[in-house]
């Protein structure tokens, strides 16, 4: 892995660790009945981009979260970023539009970056949906007259597993939700080396976490990861991404894994949970984006859509992170051992180096089926 993504591995799971909290307590994700998914390095990538063109008080509150900040900081941001894009099929881009010029100092610090005319949504969305190979097609964002900036951040994944599940094998069976209730869902089983099943020691008990790597040379792994009976689903979470050395391998024999196809989307209002990590400036009329535009501007809104579909085949993951930054005459808003994935569970898409977590979700209701991948 290169050093840049190596650096800023531990920011990115710090930042997912501190989301987590209200995040597990947003109004929507209660009302799916606790079902999340999210992708803590879409956030991480859209806000360190962000942060590239922020100056005084604004620099400073968003680099205590992201850990970058202020021009000088763009390097980083796109050496990351490339550091991602060598994981094998995980697509990263990032867009910005305006509605008048950006600094030309800002646009070529980030040469990765596509800048264009903000103008009609509809060129934003075809964006997405090219970005994310279909698997998102607009942002969840709408726009008005004090739009200035829209900074857009997308990740997708579309991999095959490296030893796919038979679908033969697949059968029916009970998943208990963290409601008590229970359905019988679509399971897939098959054998897993134990070398890639490991427990993770938390103050709610041991944690299970099986990984399933994808194919290919540096493919992203994913990891599934299953608690005591009624672990809190922070502490279930944050061990799927934990570095794979800090737990406890298993030892001996192939683990039987019995894991539902499941399908998670989800759309977060990520105001306010950065408002609670110190990111205070940015969202009023203390702002300071002078390194970016001369617009007297603030971050309105900060957005996130995800969803991550796993059958049969393989892994499809997508985020899109939508910033929007306006002007600031508005008021802000605020017997063989087996694992069996039949309760509540994590899950974390990996890059390919283990450290860093592109997409988490919990599954805490019935899975619904994923549909035919295609992939």
């Amino acid at each position: 892995m290169e050093p840049a993504l190596r650096e800023h591995a531990g920011t990115v799971r710090e930042l997912a660790s501190r989301w987590l909290d209200s995040m597990l307590s947003d109004s929507a994700v209660l009302a799916t009945g606790g079902d999340v998914v999210c992708s803590p390095t879409g956030l991480w990538l859209a806000l360190a981009a962000v942060a590239t063109g922020a100056e005084g008080d604004t620099a400073e509150e968003l680099a205590d979260v992201v850990g970058v900040a202020w021009p000088e900081a763009a390097p980083i941001v796109t050496a990351v970023a490339r550091d991602l894009a060598g994981t094998e099929s995980l697509a990263v881009a990032t867009g910005v539009w305006s509605r008048s010029p950006v600094h030309e100092a800002f646009r070529a610090s980030l040469p990765d970056i596509g800048f264009g005319v903000l103008g009609d949504p509809a060129d934003i969305d075809a964006w997405v949906a090219r970005e994310t190979g279909g698997l998102i097609d607009r942002i969840s964002v709408d726009f008005d007259v004090l739009t200035e900036i829209v900074l857009v951040s997308a990740l997708a994944l579309k991999a095959r597993w490296r030893d796919e599940f038979d679908a033969a094998r697949t059968v029916d069976n009970w998943f208990r939700a963290a409601d008590g209730s229970r359905a019988q869902v679509p399971t897939m089983r098959r054998a897993v080396p134990a070398a890639d099943v490991w427990t993770i020691t938390g103050r709610d008990g041991d944690v299970t976490v099986v990984e399933l790597p994808c194919a290919g040379e540096e493919p992203a792994l994913v990891r599934f990861a299953l608690g005591p009976e009624g672990a809190p689903p922070a502490s279930v979470m944050t061990a799927a991404w934990a570095p794979r050395d800090t737990g406890k391998a298993y030892e001996g024999e192939d683990v039987e894994v019995w894991l539902p196809r499941f399908e998670l989307r989800s759309r977060l209002d990520v105001v306010l949970p950065l408002i609670d990590l110190g990111i205070e400036a940015a969202f009023t009329e203390k702002a300071d984006f002078g390194a970016m535009t001369d617009a007297r501007v603030r971050i309105r809104q900060v957005v996130q859509e995800s969803l991550i579909r796993i059958a049969e085949e393989g892994v499809e993951a997508a985020a899109v992170t939508t910033i929007e930054i306006a002007w600031m005459s508005a008021t802000p808003d605020p017997p063989q051992r087996s694992v069996r994935f039949d309760r509540p569970f994590g899950c974390a898409v990996m890059d390919a180096s283990g450290y860093v977590p592109l997409f988490a979700g919990y599954q805490a209701t019935a899975p619904e089926d994923a549909p035919d991948q295609g992939l």
